[in-house]
C-alpha cells in the first residue's frame, strides 16, 4: 500500500511509542501536521520553539520514553538548538522531526533554506555536535536506513537526540507503507560484560575498609537498580551520599543518608569522606565540577577508590582508581548485592549519621561556615512543608538546585529532576509542563525570576492544555548566581545582573492562575489553600538582593 511519506513518518513516531509530540508548524512542515490530525499521537502547540525541545526532555526524563518534537524549517529548527544541546549532555532520547524547503529550490535562497546550499544556514552541521544521528532526507530510496539507524539511537542504553529534518517535497511523495516492516524498533539491551573477578575485587576491598562511603550516581537510577543500592548500604552499615543529579537514588530521610555531594551542598557527606572513609565506591557519578570539589586532587587523598560505570568516559576522568569496572550499575549492584550474602561479608560497625550531622553542623554554625544564613529561613521550611505535605511523592523540576540541593529530603516515592545537562535558565517550566503529559504526581517547576522571564510565555501551553502546574519562583530582582560572585570575587562591581520584575500578582491574573506571595515563615499557612495537585500556581518566593549562598565555584 502506497502512503505519503508524511504519513509514514507519523506510524514511525506511533510504532516508537510516542504519544505526545511538542511543537509549532509552519509551512515547510504542515504535510505531517496533516497526518497527525488523524493519529493518536497527541500534538501540543508551545509558544517558542525552545519550549518544545525543553517539554520533549521533561517528558523523556519522567517517562523513561522517546520524547518528540516537531517545528518547521529555519528559526523553527535553530530555535530548538539549546534544548537539543540539554538533551544531548543529559542523555534523553528525543526525536526531532523538521521541515525543509524543496529540494528542487535548494540553493535558490528559498525562504527559511537551511540545507547548506547556496550559502544558506547548514541545518545538518549546526546539529552535528549535539545529536546522536542527524540526517537531511533528500531522497526516499534510503528512508529504509535513515529511519533505522535514528531507532537504534533512539532506543540504545546510551541515547540522545535524533534528529530529522525533510523537504517540503519529499514529505508529499509517495512511498510503501512496508518500510516499517523493515525497521527494528526494540531496544538495544547493551553490551553487559562483568567477570566475577570484578565483583570477587569488590567484595575484598570492601571486606578490608573498616568506614566504607557510597558516590551514588546517576547511573543507579538510570539502571533502576536503587533497591539493590538500598540493600547493600542497609546489610553492610554504609553510608550513601549522591550527586546532585542522583537525589533519590537512596531516600535521603532514611538512616544511612548523608544527603547530597558537592561543591552547593552543605558538606556534610565531604566531612565524612575527610574525617571517616577509608574506601569510596563511586558508582554511575561523573566526577563533573560540582562532584569533584572543582576538580580538588586532595579530594580522595589517602583512600582507596572503586569507580563503576558503563560509560568509559567517565572511568578515572578525573581520579586513579584501584578498582575500575566498565559495566552497567544494574548488573553491578545486582550481582554485589548476592555475592555479599553468599559470602557473608560482615558489617561495618554501626554509624550514627544523625548525630555525625549534627556535630558537623554545629561546628560549621560556630565557625560562620554554614552554606546559608538566617535570611534563608524561610526558604528552608517551604521545603520543610513541601515534605510534610506530600508524603505520597511529588516530581520537581529544579533550575534554582542549590536550594533544593541542601533543603529538600528527596524520598524514595519523589522524583527529582536538576537542570543538569548544559545547565540552561529558562528549562524548569517547558520540562515540567513535558513531564506533566505523562505524570500524575504532583509537578513543581523550581526556577528564578531570570529564568523565568526566559521561558514565562510556555505558562500559557499548561493553561491552554489543562496541565497541572506549580511554578515556584525566587524573587530577588537579580541574576543572583551573577550577583554573588560580582559580589565576592569583583569587589561588588555589579553589572548586567540587576532587573526590575513585573508585577508577578497582575501577571498570575493575566494567565488566569493561582498566585501566592511568601516573605517569611509565617507566609506559608497561606498555602494550605492552594490546590498543589489540580491547579496551576504561582508561588512567589522573596529574597533578599544581597543574600549569597556561602560556597565558592572559584569563577
Amino acid at each position: 500500500m502506497k502512503i505519503a511519506v508524511s504519513e509514514l513518518i507519523v506510524r514511525y513516531l506511533e510504532h516508537l511509542g510516542i504519544e505526545v509530540i511538542f511543537g509549532m508548524p509552519g509551512s515547510h512542515i504542515l504535510p505531517v501536521y496533516d497526518s497527525l490530525y488523524d493519529s493518536k499521537i497527541r500534538s501540543v502547540l508551545v509558544k517558542h520553539e525552545q519550549g518544545a525541545a525543553f517539554m520533549a526532555g521533561g517528558y523523556a526524563r519522567a517517562s523513561g520514553r522517546i520524547g518528540a518534537c516537531i517545528t518547521t524549517a529555519g528559526p523553527g529548527a535553530t530555535n530548538l538548538v539549546t534544548g537539543i544541546a540539554n538533551a544531548y549532555a543529559d542523555r534523553q532520547p528525543v526525536v526531532v522531526i523538521t521541515g525543509e524547503t524543496s529540494t528542487h529550490i535548494f540553493g535558490k535562497g528559498g525562504l527559511q533554506e537551511s540545507s547548506g546550499e547556496g550559502g544558506s544556514i547548514d541545518q545538518v552541521a549546526l546539529f552535528a555536535g549535539i545529536t546522536r544521528y542527524h540526517k537531511l532526507i533528500e531522497r526516499t530510496d534510503y528512508l529504509p536506513t535513515v529511519l533505522n539507524q535514528a531507532a537504534k539511537h533512539l532506543l540504545s542504553k546510551t541515547p540522545g537526540p535524533v534528529v530529522l529534518s525533510f523537504p517540503y517535497n519529499v514529505q508529499k511523495e509517495m512511498v510503501d507503507a512496508s518500510i516499517l516492516d523493515q525497521i527494528s524498533f526494540t531496544r538495544m539491551a547493551g553490551e553487559c560484560v562483568l567477570a566475577e573477578q570484578y565483583i570477587d575485587k569488590s567484595v575484598e576491598l570492601i571486606r578490608e575498609a573498616k568506614r566504607p562511603l557510597i558516590i551514588a550516581g546517576y547511573g543507579c537510577i538510570r539502571s533502576g537498580a536503587q533497591e539493590h543500592l538500598r540493600r547493600i548500604s542497609e546489610r553492610l552499615n554504609i553510608p550513601v551520599t549522591s550527586s546532585l543529579k542522583a537525589k533519590g537514588a537512596i531516600d535521603e530521610r532514611c538512616a544511612l543518608s548523608l544527603g547530597s555531594f558537592g561543591v552547593t551542598s552543605s558538606g556534610y557527606a565531604m566531612r565524612y569522606l575527610e574525617q571517616e572513609a577509608d574506601l569510596v565506591l563511586v558508582l554511575g557519578a561523573g566526577f563533573n565540577e560540582r562532584t569533584s570539589y572543582v576538580w580538588d586532587e586532595h579530594l580522595l587523598a589517602g583512600k582507596k577508590l572503586i569507580q563503576v560505570d558503563n560509560s568509559a568516559q567517565q572511568l578515572e576522568k578525573v581520579f586513579r582508581a584501584d578498582l575500575v569496572v566498565h559495566t552497567d550499575l544494574g548488573a553491578y549492584l545486582q550481582a554485589l548485592d548476592s555475592a555479599i550474602q553468599v559470602q557473608e561479608v560482615a558489617a561495618k560497625s554501626p554509624v550514627d549519621i544523625a548525630a555525625f550531622i549534627a556535630a558537623a553542623r554545629a561546628q560549621s554554625e560556630a565557625a560562620g561556615e554554614t552554606i546559608f544564613n538566617r535570611q534563608f529561613d524561610h526558604v528552608r521550611a517551604f521545603y520543610g512543608w513541601l515534605e510534610r505535605q506530600f508524603p505520597d511523592g511529588l516530581v520537581m523540576f529544579d533550575d534554582n538546585i542549590v536550594f533544593a540541593q541542601n533543603f529538600y529530603r528527596v524520598s524514595a516515592k519523589d522524583r527529582f529532576y536538576p537542570n543538569t545537562g548544559i545547565s540552561s535558565l529558562g528549562h524548569a517550566i517547558p520540562a515540567a509542563i513535558g513531564a506533566g503529559c505523562k505524570v500524575e504526581q504532583p509537578l513543581f517547576a523550581m526556577i528564578g525570576d531570570g529564568g523565568f522571564q526566559m521561558c514565562a510565555m510556555e505558562i500559557m501551553t499548561a493553561v491552554n492544555y489543562d496541565i497541572p502546574l506549580n511554578i515556584v519562583l525566587f524573587n530577588n530582582n537579580t541574576m543572583g548566581l551573577i550577583r554573588k560572585n560580582q559580589h565576592h570575587l569583583y569587589q561588588d562591581r555589579f553589572i548586567d545582573c540587576d532587573f526590575t520584575n513585573p508585577d508577578y500578582v497582575l501577571l498570575a491574573q493575566s494567565f488566569g492562575i493561582q498566585h501566592c506571595r511568601v516573605e517569611s515563615e509565617q507566609d506559608l499557612a497561606k498555602l494550605e489553600s492552594v490546590d498543589f495537585r489540580r491547579g496551576i500556581n504561582l508561588i512567589e518566593i522573596m529574597l533578599d538582593q544581597d543574600a549569597y549562598p556561602n560556597y565558592s565555584s572559584r569563577r
